[in-house]
């Protein structure tokens, strides 16, 4: 599936590459970055036979889809990962290059670019199989504390929190956050990942970093809460994050803004499905780009939703730009 540049080293070393801010980026987002490989298929998976459908090697994971969002939204955006010392990390440098985001990457020579499965069904849905790759091996002195405390905000995704190494990198990360007076926010990642973990795990990992805003789609809301209904989850939420602004990603119906104990719906325009991918990932980019400049948290969801609603309309978790989108990025 992928190929790397130096196949069969052992040589336990890493490197960093970056692109270095001349200002300091207003948001700094730390975690995944993997490679796609998106399966699509126009109907039912054969068990055990062939069918037609698209394959296509698309940029992903969860941190650098929001970095690369928060970007094209206007908002000054520096990622922090690791990748490999292969072709696949060259690429990955290459492509937040190509779309403006500030970086800075940690190359190691002990492991591969990572990179997932995604394989997308004729309803649109999509399921995810994720490899182990150089971002679960983040290290605490690999840290760019510098650059993460200049920033404005941080963002962190709990793909970071599942296993350890990177957990400790990113906890170290927050609590300097924290330390330097930043807004900090999460996104819980994967309510399947959650439930493996351990609710109070979970949540005993995430709740001591100051999180100002935490951003679940309603499977993880529900998983974290016990709760199905979504304003009954975001209450319970609110309890569990007491600092937090909590969002809840509605997918084909909006958002939930909770606040103030009040719950506040944001309904989508449309809901023309093609492929799931990266639409929760979108919408924290879009989130953060209005939300962390001072826009109602209301009017942010608005934004973030309409920026949704076209990502799930195209394959991939970062489709090329057309008028319509560059329609709704202008939107304020």
């Amino acid at each position: 599936m992928v190929v790397p540049a130096h196949a069969g080293t052992t040589t336990h070393r890493a490197t960093v590459r970056s692109v270095t801010p001349a200002a300091p980026p207003t948001l700094a987002v730390i975690g995944d970055f993997a490679w796609d490989v998106l399966i699509r298929t126009n109907t039912e998976l054969l068990r055990g036979g062939d069918t037609f459908g698209e394959v296509m090697l698309l940029p992903g994971g969860s941190a650098a889809n929001v970095a690369v969002w928060a970007t094209r939204c206007g908002t000054d955006t520096a990622f922090v990962g690791k990748v490999g010392r292969d072709r696949m990390g060259l690429l990955a440098r290459q492509d937040l290059d190509r779309e403006g985001v500030r970086h800075h990457l940690v190359e190691s020579d002990a492991h591969l670019t990572g990179s997932v499965a995604v394989f997308v069904d004729h309803t649109g849905q999509r399921s995810m199989v994720s490899g182990h790759g150089a971002d679960f091996y983040l290290l605490p002195s690999e840290l760019p504390l510098d650059l993460i405390t200049a920033a404005d905000h941080l963002h962190m995704t709990a793909w970071s929190f599942f296993a350890d190494p990177p957990r400790t990198a990113v906890r170290a990360a927050a609590r300097a956050a924290a330390a330097a007076g930043l807004t900090i926010s999460l996104d819980p990642g994967s309510f399947q990942m959650i439930d493996e973990m351990g609710v109070d795990t979970f949540v005993a990992h995430t709740c001591d970093l100051g999180v100002g805003l935490f951003l679940p789609n309603k499977e993880e809301a529900t998983t974290l809460s016990g709760c199905a209904d979504a304003e009954h989850a975001a209450a319970a939420l609110d309890a569990l994050y007491p600092e937090a602004l909590i969002v809840v990603k509605l997918d084909a119906d909006g958002a939930l803004v909770w606040r103030d104990g009040v719950g506040h719906h944001v309904p989508p325009s449309s809901n023309k499905l093609v492929d799931a991918t990266g639409a929760g990932d979108s919408f924290a980019g879009a989130f953060l780009s209005r939300w962390i400049h001072g826009t109602d948290p209301v009017v942010a969801a608005e934004y973030a939703v309409a920026v949704a609603e076209w990502v799930i309309e195209h394959p991939g978790a970062r489709p090329s730009g057309d008028a319509a989108l560059s329609a709704v990025l202008a939107r304020r």
